[in-house]
């Protein structure tokens, strides 16, 4: 059964996006409770080296990659919540292969063999599931809430990243990988019960496959996604490189960065994710990317420990609403019936940017040091603020 989509005007939206905000959580801890697990398992448990353990975390960022486009057009051709209600499943499938790959250590072949099909399958889950979410997501609260829906879910993904890590590795010291796989199993089955009790809605008129595929989505959206793509850089650079910098200096606060950075983006999605809806997402977009400019050049040029905290606080204030204030123009230039699509195409260049940035950053900070890594970050905005301006809409 499927509904319209609720009037944002006599419900709060928050309210109805609770349950999609709790299914994200849930189903995303399925990423962060392995993440800093794998790497001990494969390395330490069944004796690999490092390019074996990079393939194994980085498989499943390739799948979802892959995957993001077929995701938004299963959820378009059958509906967003069918998307989420397989997903999830496929997402505790993915733990049981962590816990056979933990039984069967003494076989480190057979182990890192069904560890990898696991990885596989975690990342077209996480593509299903995501996906649905979002598109199930607008469907409650109505397109008019697009920013809402995505600042909100951005929220539980980083949430259940901050908070899945560090309990996989405790659960991980003190029961063992075989635990890990346990609760990778058990918390994507929490947001399946939260999904299985809510009513199916409607995106709109369609329903059923759309002729044209990702290939007519791509061409609808693929300027906001590029200048999203630029935008994402400074975050990928940072995690991957902000650590590192802190220690070349011989600074000690690397991990208060990266709570300052987090702090900026959640406080700045908690009180101001309604902008992009409001203004239409070009205006914020422009305003975003400055920020994160600025607070990248800070990074760049930091001659203190302090100063270079401050300049991750003030990226995180710009990177918040980056992708929403995209994703909003995105999805207002694309047809309701296909919005999962639309979604699945969108989140791709976010998977790219992600994958693309390390390696990028890598090879720069090799022959010019860790600090021109921010640098890299600060053109790569300024790239996204041309192409975002060239870009944006006319709003009223």
């Amino acid at each position: 059964m499927s509904s319209s989509a609720p009037d944002a005007s006599k419900s709060p939206p928050l309210m109805w996006l609770a349950p999609q905000v709790a299914i994200v959580f849930f189903g995303f801890m399925a990423v962060g409770l392995p993440l800093p697990a794998l790497p001990r398992h494969v390395h330490d448990a069944l004796g690999y080296g490092p390019i074996v353990v990079g393939w194994v975390v980085g498989l499943q960022s390739l799948v979802t990659v892959v995957t993001r486009g077929p995701g938004g057009a299963f959820a378009d051709a059958h509906g967003p919540r069918n998307a989420v209600l397989v997903g999830l499943p496929c997402a505790a499938v993915a733990g049981l292969t962590y816990l056979a790959s933990a039984f069967t250590a003494q076989v480190p072949l057979a182990s890192l063999g069904v560890l990898l099909v696991g990885r596989v399958l975690l990342g077209f889950a996480e593509s299903l599931f995501l996906v649905g979410t979002m598109t199930w997501g607008i469907a409650r609260v109505g397109a008019q809430n697009t920013g809402k829906v995505m600042a909100w879910q951005g929220i539980a993904m980083y949430a259940a990243l901050g908070l899945g890590a560090p309990v996989g590795l405790w659960l991980q010291q003190r029961y063992g990988f075989v635990a890990v796989g346990g609760a990778t199993v058990a918390s994507p089955l929490v947001a399946l019960a939260v999904a299985s009790r809510m009513p199916a809605l409607s995106l709109g008129s369609g329903g059923g496959r759309v002729r044209g595929g990702l290939v007519k989505v791509l061409k609808i959206i693929w300027p906001l996604g590029l200048a999203q793509a630029l935008g994402t850089a400074p975050f990928a650079a940072m995690a991957a490189f902000i650590a590192l910098h802190f220690a070349d200096k011989g600074w000690g606060g690397a991990g208060i960065a990266l709570m300052g950075f987090a702090a900026g983006y959640i406080g700045v999605r908690l009180f101001l994710a309604h902008l992009p809806d409001r203004t239409g997402g070009g205006t914020v977009a422009l305003v975003s990317l400055a920020v994160e400019v600025a607070g990248q050049l800070v990074l760049w040029t930091a001659s203190s420990e302090i100063v270079a905290i401050l300049g991750a606080v003030v990226t995180g204030l710009g990177f918040s609403l980056v992708f929403p204030s995209f994703g909003v123009q995105a999805m207002r230039k694309t047809p309701p019936e296909m919005r999962g699509l639309a979604v699945g195409g969108f989140m791709a260049f976010f998977d790219v940017a992600l994958g693309v940035t390390g390696p990028i950053a890598g090879v720069v900070a090799g022959r010019f040091g860790f600090g021109a890594v921010f640098l890299v970050g600060a053109v790569a905005s300024a790239l996204a603020f041309v192409v975002a301006f060239l870009a944006r809409p006319r709003e009223s």
